[in-house]
């Protein structure tokens, strides 16, 4: 009884304990604010708001490659109640539409970039209500590319990398409310400002000497290459990687005619890590269609859906069922679908809250003027991955494991999958750097492995021609469910078709040589993700090989 007694007493005090943290956390954080009311204050990494003390921000700070920043902004009101202020012909719901923050960087009193915030985020209950804005600008290692990522990226592409050379540097951030009404941007006063003083040192010497490369062991399928290359080149390039001049980069994998070249990892992955490559994983349904065609399972790509979905109770039907499985392969269907664009009705964003991703492509508005004109459609390939999962004898994930995983010897591998429990197509396949390696390689071996007919040679031809060209980019086009470019290197094209996905994750096909390059990349969501990957395929891995 007496036990009893005292844990209920232990108890009660931690309670009280609990209770009188939490309400001094509350204290302090209300003290930061009453003290810095229209203030921006710096903090060398994302804290949560409770946790931020006065100790914690900082008015003077070394930046480097490896530096993360974050500020927290103090408002003596909402946003809302400034942007109000500047149309009060407007109401609420359509202001959240058309104004947002204003932020402005300068740099030793210089305005270097001014950015207008896109209506949309921070959500609507913040711009609302928020009285602290609490970001990171910089998170190197957790950072997903939020808003407040991306406007910091967007300055350092703006004219903040030649600001902020390397010496000591000045730093002022400004926060206005802006309303953009028929193109005509109005401001409002500053909200919230802050100063920072900046001791650059952003290009680290890296000195190969003491840099060492891993030497590859034999992996089922690679022996070990004994052909040279520059290996000053890749030192130089781990070095850098090291040093955070690229960022997030987990494993750099080279095959050279057949055989296991280069393999470095970093970031704590090594070779059994199971990496998740995001959408390098829609070129697997594309290799499913494949060898489904070849197991004459499904007749050819030109096939309509019409043969696999009833569409006659389909409220958007129209022509919907003429849609080709190669429409979708190529990305250049009539569905309504474009994940460039945030109010596009088929952007990826708006399938993943439904509890039948499935049923909601099939419900997308159709528009056969679309037809033939390439645009980033995720929820088709997941169309695709349905089709397949209901075509195929024991499923999709049955298929896939029988007809290419266990024909590789790929063993350790985790598909996602989508609410009905389908392996998700629209990317997300987990497996390690060299199994992804296989699969770029049973490419380059035309579609064998170990003198084995994995995929049709036709599909494979295909696949590594040009289909359809992507606008706005300079010759660069999109096959079934691959990329085609040319990098650059000493001088030359180099042309390859390649799987690649958020984060800078790639399986690179070189066209005209005997090689696949596989990098692993963790920088989701951020600008920077794909630029480094293509300065590093042409500043470092195609020099020290070619």
């Amino acid at each position: 009884m007496k036990n009893i007694i005292l844990i209920a007493c232990l108890s009660f005090i931690s309670i009280l304990n609990a209770h009188s943290r939490n309400l001094s956390l509350k204290q302090d954080s209300d003290s930061l604010y009453a003290a810095n009311v229209g203030k921006i204050l710096f903090l060398p990494s994302f804290k949560n708001l409770n946790q931020i003390t006065k100790n914690d921000v900082i008015s003077r700070y070394t930046f480097t490659p490896k530096s993360d920043l974050s500020f927290i902004a103090f408002f003596e009101k909402p946003l809302t109640a400034y942007t109000s202020s500047l149309s009060l012909d407007v109401k609420r719901d359509s202001l959240f539409k058309i104004s947002n923050y204003q932020f402005a960087v300068w740099v030793d009193d210089k305005e270097i970039y001014r950015s207008n915030l896109l209506p949309g985020a921070p959500q609507r209950k913040v711009q609302d209500t928020a009285l602290i804005l609490n970001r990171p600008l910089i998170d190197n290692k957790n950072g997903q590319g939020s808003w407040s990522e991306s406007f910091w990226n967007r300055f350092m592409n703006n004219g903040g990398e030649n600001a902020l050379q390397d010496g000591l540097h000045h730093l002022r951030l400004e926060i206005r409310p802006y309303v953009n009404r028929q193109n005509q941007i109005k401001t409002g006063p500053v909200m919230a400002s802050g100063e920072l003083i900046l001791q650059v040192s952003r290009h680290p010497v890296i000195d190969i000497r003491h840099i060492a490369l891993n030497a590859p062991k034999p992996y089922d399928g690679f022996p070990v290459s004994s052909k040279k290359f520059d290996t000053a080149k890749i030192k130089q390039l781990k070095g850098l990687i090291d040093e955070g001049i690229f960022k997030r980069i987990n494993s750099i994998v080279v095959i050279n005619g057949g055989k296991l070249q280069i393999e470095e990892y970093f970031n704590g992955e090594d070779r059994n890590t199971l990496h998740d490559p995001r959408s390098v994983g829609k070129s697997f349904v594309s290799t499913l269609m494949g060898i489904a065609i070849g197991n004459k399972i499904i007749e050819n790509e030109d096939q309509k859906l019409s043969t696999f979905y009833d569409f006659k109770n389909n409220q958007y039907a129209n022509d919907k069922g003429e849609a080709t499985i190669k429409e979708l392969l190529t990305m250049s269907s009539g569905f309504n679908g474009n994940d460039d664009d945030p109010e596009s009705p088929g952007n990826e964003e708006k399938m993943y809250p439904i509890n039948n991703w499935t049923e909601f492509v099939l419900n997308l508005p159709y528009d056969p003027a679309l037809k033939n004109r390439w645009h980033y459609f995720t929820a088709g390939t997941v169309l695709l991955g349905d089709l397949l999962n209901r075509s195929v004898p024991g499923g999709l994930e049955k298929f896939a494991d029988e007809k290419l995983f266990s024909s590789l010897n790929i063993k350790n591998y985790r598909w996602e999958y989508t609410p009905q429990q389908v392996p998700n197509t629209a990317g997300g396949i987990r497996m390690n750097a060299l199994d992804f390696a296989k699969y770029g390689q049973l490419y380059k071996n035309n579609g064998l492995w170990n003198k084995k007919r994995i995929i049709p040679e036709s599909w494979v031809k295909k696949t590594l021609t040009r289909q359809v060209m992507i606008p706005e980019r300079k010759e660069e086009y999109y096959s079934y469910l691959f990329w085609n470019k040319k990098f650059n290197a000493k001088g030359r094209g180099v042309e390859a078709f390649y799987c690649a996905g958020n984060g800078g994750n790639y399986i690179i096909i070189l066209k005209d040589l005997p090689v696949v390059v596989v990098i692993t990349a963790s920088a989701y969501g951020q600008t920077y993700a794909h630029t480094q990957v293509t300065e590093i395929i042409e500043n470092y891995i195609l020099p020290a090989i070619l």
